[in-house]
């Protein structure tokens, strides 16, 4: 080897030896860094707006530079205005990035900040940017890698301009002084006086005396009503830990006895029962099956608190007789889990509880824009791609996205966005619910929401054009491959609406539909009932798409695009008239737009089996739902300002939720006019105060006569915001005990009081009286049932009057403790029991009899400051 060689061959070593030690380590660089966000103000230049910050700490080795990287987020979805020092795109749904533009440079040891302006008010720590990761880039443009953030900080939202929407907000800051004003009408009522049974019975006598329940004691039961007295069975050996024995008799009474008999309550004989409870013993009589289960969770409601927090026999029962039925025969839940996961075990958990409140429907939102959580056979992408969310390089790829912070990785442990039912566990759900008289309804969203769906069936056609298989490849297709179409759906997505005229599309909801009916009849079941959605289809959708263009030709009735969803319901109903399906929609699928551009009831699906849902009360049409009922329409209310407990409870930045249309609380859910909801919809979205006689004065009413088309009610959890069973049980409890009791119990005194003062002052009453019964008689079991309820215990009311502490609590009965040495106030600090001097700062808590508690608060007396414990 020459000389000249020898030092060639050196310098190359050199040059990869340097090369291999500046070569960085991603995972290294992004676990030194530090990103902060910062609302600053939603009282901006132009009303509507908001102003934050992202801050950028580089304490890594590696310089950021000004390409080759970006920072993905997701974001309650909101429109981006303008942006400094980098560019942040909104890409799709609430899926974001951060990318450096022109001489942008962080070098380590340095820190910058991004200030951008964004569309719509801000004020929730869940509304904060999450999820975030970066991509790292090669030359060519391709991902190099994919790097979590873990060191993420959310600033608190202190000042008033973080805490209201700007001008428009009408609501006071959250503060406790406003939660003391909110709970000063309530007053604690003794015990005894307390009906501990929600909802509330249609009948009750009570009688003298007690009968016990002991080891020794048999459940008889009829034919019939094995499953009601397995049910029972084993509710009382899990709260007691001892054995009970079962068994069908037939006339002859055993200490607990089950029996089906001609009954009629309050003009029902559907799910009707009688509850005595006498010297000879218990028994429970039902119209059917079901009127004999509602009769045992009264029973097991009766059991009170003694038996919840002690857990052991005897148990005691007092002497009563009940006659019951519900007002509504559908009573329902809905759960979102294609937003964020649940797990099968938080489902049956779910649907156990929503039984012993007498719920008889569970709506189960399994497909959606964010995620497909069936699987269906003969469809495996479905799942594959459908029920995962993860990083991808286009919102045009074939693949879910990420959103709502699940993050870059499919199945990353601690996420919610990825996840499924296998068709057994789908299976097994459904024969669950059967054995609590549930009947659940599957949804398949279409048009709108559809995009899950979308890019699974995208990832088989590619998958079988690969494989040369044309024809089976466009079998399932969803989409015109040519649509040009650009529209925003209310989550922000562009990409997320069917072909409505294309075969495949129809062919793909009658394979879904038929494969679910088969499950149903794995369960010994049919499948009846089923919800297509049709809501929130985006102005914009089909205006650019050749094979709608060419439909529309053939249709010179439909006049506008938009009544596309109209076809598309009608061709739907018509393809599934032998399956013998009572449809249930979203109101926007039973809509015609006219040609002034206003949106109308449509009569053409009335008496076809078609069950509108209503959650307008609000906004442009709030008395569609009357309009509904009276051309003929069986409607179900979800009356959003009422019934939607993924919006927040209230508007502390730390209580999680939503809040595009308010806040609801349990005195929300509790307080419903059914046939008059005006008169209990308080305040409009922004929380401006609502004049019910004169903002209503010209909306249709419900005619006497189409009372009966309202069918029932619905609570809905949207889960956005939703991470975890822990949440969703938090957003539900106790906000489904109001709702229960707007479902079953019998019409409220004050719903037929037309006077709108007098009726204020009755549901003041009503109310005081529900809280306590909240309060004192309902969280012990929850605390028990099921290994337990993760319900909220809201912070106290606090408030300092001539220099005394002043403090309360939202449902009477609970307890205020305190400290005055700093400390986290425990179940053994001190007792509030009145106002106190308050000479140093005092941190106070509320806790239930179980020991369950809220966050703290902090009085600071130096300052007349009250503020939220961190």
């Amino acid at each position: 080897m020459n000389k000249i060689t020898q030092i060639f061959t050196i310098l190359i070593l050199i040059n990869g030896f340097f090369a291999c030690q500046t070569s960085p380590n991603w995972n290294e660089t992004v676990d030194n860094i530090y990103i902060d966000w910062e609302l600053k103000t939603n009282f901006t230049a132009e009303e509507g707006q908001f102003e934050a910050v992202f801050g950028i700490e580089n304490q890594s080795n590696h310089l950021l530079g000004e390409k080759d990287w970006a920072l993905f987020f997701s974001m309650s979805p909101r429109g981006i205005v303008s942006t400094e020092n980098a560019d942040i795109t909104h890409i799709n749904g609430d899926w974001y990035k951060i990318t450096p533009i022109k001489g942008f440079s962080l070098a380590p040891g340095e820190r910058i900040e991004i200030p951008y302006v964004g569309i719509e008010g801000v004020i929730k720590e869940t509304d904060a940017p999450m999820g975030m990761y970066f991509v790292f880039y090669e030359e060519d443009g391709e991902s190099e890698e994919i790097v979590a953030v873990n060191n993420v900080e959310v600033k608190p939202f202190v000042e008033d301009q973080q805490r209201l929407r700007g001008t428009m907000d009408k609501e006071s800051p959250y503060s406790a002084e406003s939660q003391y004003d909110s709970n000063s009408q309530l007053v604690k009522l003794e015990n005894e006086d307390l009906m501990p049974i929600i909802p509330t019975p249609f009948q009750v006598k009570k009688g003298e005396g007690d009968f016990i329940i002991e080891e020794t004691i048999t459940i008889g039961f009829e034919k019939g009503l094995s499953n009601e007295a397995e049910y029972l069975m084993d509710k009382l050996s899990e709260l007691t830990g001892e054995k009970f024995s079962i068994e069908e008799v037939s006339g002859i009474h055993a200490g607990i006895a089950l029996k089906l008999e001609d009954i009629q309550v309050n003009g029902k004989s559907e799910e009707a029962y009688q509850l005595l409870i006498d010297q000879t013993g218990v028994t429970i009589s039902g119209s059917d099956p079901a009127g004999v289960f509602y009769g045992l969770q009264s029973l097991l409601a009766l059991l009170g608190n003694e038996a919840y927090l002690n857990q052991k026999l005897p148990l005691t029962l007092p002497y009563i007789s009940i006659a019951d039925a519900p007002r509504f025969g559908f009573r329902s839940l809905h759960m979102d889990v294609a937003r964020n996961f649940q797990s099968k075990e938080t489902i049956k958990k779910t649907l156990d509880i929503m039984s012993h409140y007498k719920l008889n429907h569970f709506l189960f939102y399994t497909t959606e824009d964010e995620g497909w959580r069936v699987e269906i056979p003969g469809l495996p992408e479905l799942t594959e791609v459908g029920a995962q969310r993860e990083h991808t390089q286009s919102m045009d790829d074939p693949v879910v996205h990420p959103g709502y912070g699940s993050g870059p990785f499919a199945y990353e442990e601690g996420k919610n966005g990825s996840g499924f039912y296998t068709r057994e566990e789908f299976v097994d759900i459904l024969e669950y619910a059967k054995a609590r008289h549930i009947t659940v309804i599957p949804v398949l969203n279409f048009p709108g929401h559809a995009r899950a769906a979308i890019k699974s069936m995208e990832k088989r056609y590619l998958r079988l054009m690969e494989e040369g298989k044309k024809e089976e490849a466009e079998a399932y297709r969803l989409v015109d491959p040519e649509d040009q179409s650009e529209y925003m759906s209310a989550q922000s997505f562009k990409d997320n609406v069917v072909n409505v005229a294309s075969a495949s599309t129809y062919d793909f909801y009658l394979k879904v539909v038929d494969e679910l009916a088969k499950m149903y009849e794995d369960a010994g079941l049919e499948l009846r009932k089923m919800h297509s959605g049709g809501d929130e289809v985006a102005e914009g959708a089909w205006t650019a798409s050749p094979q709608a263009k060419k439909l529309l030709e053939s249709l010179p009735e439909i006049s506008d695009p938009k009544n596309l969803q109209t076809y598309f319901f009608s061709t739907l109903l018509d393809k599934l008239a032998d399956r013998d399906l009572e449809m249930h929609v979203w109101e926007e699928m039973v809509l015609l737009k006219d040609e002034s551009g206003v949106y109308k009831p449509n009569p053409d699906f009335a008496g076809k089996n078609v069950v509108p849902y209503i959650w307008n009360n609000m906004f442009d049409y709030p008395d569609l739902g009357y309009q509904l009922a009276n051309m003929g329409y069986e409607v179900v209310l979800c009356n959003v300002s009422n019934f939607y407990f993924d919006l927040a409870y209230s508007n502390d930045p730390e209580e999680p939720g939503l809040y595009w249309a308010g806040f609801v609380n349990t005195k929300n859910a509790w307080a419903f006019a059914p046939y008059d909801w005006f008169k209990t919809t308080y305040k409009t979205s922004m929380g401006e105060v609502i004049d019910r006689e004169k903002d209503f004065k010209d909306m249709v009413r419900i005619d006497p006569a189409a009372k009966n088309n309202i069918i029932g009610l619905e609570a809905q959890l949207w889960t956005e915001t939703v991470k975890g069973p822990e949440m969703a049980e938090y957003y539900m409890f106790p906000k489904m005990l109001g709702f229960a009791e707007s479902a079953w119990a019998a019409e409220r005194d004050w719903e037929k009081e037309s006077d709108l003062k007098k009726m204020d002052q009755k549901i003041t009453k009503g109310w005081n009286e529900f809280a306590n019964r909240v309060g004192q008689t309902a969280f012990p079991k929850l605390k028990w049932w099921n290994g337990g309820i993760n319900y909220r215990v809201a912070p106290p009311g606090a408030k300092i009057v001539d220099g005394k502490l002043h403090a309360n609590v939202n449902f009477p009965g609970l307890e205020i403790r305190y400290t005055t040495d700093g400390t986290e106030p425990t179940i053994a600090s001190n007792t509030y029991t009145g106002p106190i001097e308050i000479n140093e700062e005092v941190k106070l808590k509320v806790f239930d009899n179980t020991g369950k508690s809220s966050r703290s608060i902090v009085v600071a007396p130096k300052v007349w400051e009250l503020r939220e414990s961190k």
